[in-house]
């Protein structure tokens, strides 16, 4: 066992390294020039129509509001890879690793951008009236390639089982080390309040997701700022350290083992495209439930997430790591506490450690109750609506599993099975560039232009 599990870990790192690396940066590189620089030229727009809009309401067709399919998008990839993943990527890739995640942030834009579209384009309504989408049905319906449809679907309805497992484990763990409450009770909590949001369909998960992720988010944002606040001085050097390290060797330094231009590239490609999901074909699924008018319009809200996980999330704590100087204080292989540290510098360890635990406690929670919907719409694809409901408690289940810390020999297939959904979603995204890009020219002919020329008339009249 010991040897099949060692043979399951080589062969998964190296998917995940160079080929993996080359199919989602390539692929997003690609979609980029494909769609003219969408996501750079018109970022004011983009901006505008996320940002700015995010209480208004909609009456275009569909289950959810644009935001709130976002904030079921966002539950999913904002969880415990921005507070430990980063680190990591510091601690083994150096400050420049930042740099590169920012860059993989930019190309995913149009991944995620193109996915987010084709799932609203190829949506279609389930026997409970609800607007179902995802990689599975464009791929079958898009390009007609209906067993790689249902090999996408297959292998993401059992990577949920084993995903679920680790969030739960992860929680329980912490819970456990902060609060002393044992690792069953946690899992038992989560399993209720799971069961409670999730037995709603994308409806509850929808209005759940929209007052919880904000609200998630800002208790981390006001954690980092209070770092940031003590050591304000240190932030015009932490951007400068991350520039300068992306392109030049970092020396060793207190607990940093020191990381050449290479790590910083690998480990800033490899947590980037971890902590935004660009191209994983996740997203979609949620973003398929949204009242839109355009798949383009939709599609803004899919840059606007990536802006939100990296570009925001992850820098702050990737700030908080490097001006608190706690990724020089804090050896590698205990990285995933560099947060912990750096709060507990300014407001003590036990506050800095319940404040992390409560963040934690709250990304892992929202994780779960959108990957078990992620999975369930999988298993309905599949086998139909009855077979999804089965599924539910099989994913529920496996909170309790993971809580444990039980079944862990499927967890060493977790990074595998994650592969395998990548690798169609991403080569159905470039054989489907052509129908993005048209839908892309459309919205702007019929959007951008025209509010662009309206601005141009009111400007005339006002001289």
């Amino acid at each position: 066992m010991k040897n099949f599990e060692e043979l399951v870990a080589s062969v998964t790192n190296w998917i995940w390294g160079p080929p993996m690396m080359l199919l989602l940066l390539g692929g997003g590189l690609f979609l980029t020039v494909r769609l003219g620089f969408f996501q750079f030229r018109y970022l004011p727009h983009v901006m505008k129509e996320t940002f700015g809009k995010i209480f208004v309401k909609d009456d275009a067709p569909g289950s959810v509001t644009p935001f709130q399919a976002t904030t079921s998008a966002l539950a999913s990839t904002i969880g415990a890879a921005n507070i430990v993943g980063v680190p990591v990527a510091i601690a083994l890739g150096g400050p420049g690793a930042i740099f590169w995640m920012w860059v993989v942030a930019m190309i995913g834009m149009a991944s995620k951008y193109s996915e987010v579209v084709l799932g609203v384009k190829y949506r279609t309504k389930n026997e409970e009236g609800e607007w179902v989408g995802g990689p599975m049905h464009y791929i079958e319906k898009g390009l007609g390639w209906k067993p790689v449809a249902v090999f996408f679907a297959f292998f993401l309805m059992i990577e949920i089982v084993a995903s679920t497992m680790v969030q739960s484990n992860s929680l329980s763990q912490t819970v456990e080390s902060s609060f002393n409450i044992p690792p069953l009770a946690t899992g038992i909590i989560v399993l209720v309040l799971v069961a409670l949001v999730t037995l709603g369909g994308i409806q509850r998960i929808g209005s759940v997701t929209e007052k919880f992720i904000p609200l998630m988010v800002g208790i981390y944002l006001v954690s980092a700022l209070i770092v940031l606040g003590a050591n304000v001085t240190e932030i015009p050097a932490a951007f400068a350290l991350i520039f300068k390290s992306a392109f030049t060797p970092v020396s060793a330094a207190g607990g940093f083992a020191g990381a050449g231009v290479a790590a910083a590239i690998r480990w800033g490609l490899a947590r980037g495209i971890y902590s935004n999901e660009a191209g994983m074909g996740t997203a979609p699924i949620a973003h398929a439930a949204a009242k839109t008018e355009h798949p383009a319009k939709q599609g803004l809200w899919g840059i606007f997430e990536v802006i939100v996980d990296t570009l925001v999330v992850c820098t702050m704590t990737a700030l908080v790591v490097l001006t608190s100087g706690a990724w020089q204080d804090v050896t590698a292989d205990k990285a995933s506490t560099m947060v912990v540290t750096a709060l507990s510098n300014v407001v003590g360890t036990g506050i800095a450690g319940t404040l992390i635990s409560i963040c934690l406690f709250f990304f892992v929670l929202s994780t779960v109750v959108v990957i078990v919907f992620y999975g369930e719409k999988q298993a309905e694809y599949l086998f139909g609506l009855k077979f999804s409901k089965i599924m539910r408690f099989v994913y529920l289940a496996a909170i309790i599993a993971g809580a444990v810390g039980g079944l862990q020999f499927i967890w060493q297939f977790l990074d595998l099975m994650l592969a395998m959904i990548v690798l169609p979603n991403v080569i159905a995204l470039l054989f489907l560039n052509g129908e993005v890009r048209e839908l892309t020219k459309d919205y702007i002919n019929r959007y951008i232009k025209k509010e662009n020329k309206e601005q141009e008339q009111t400007h005339s009249v006002g001289k």
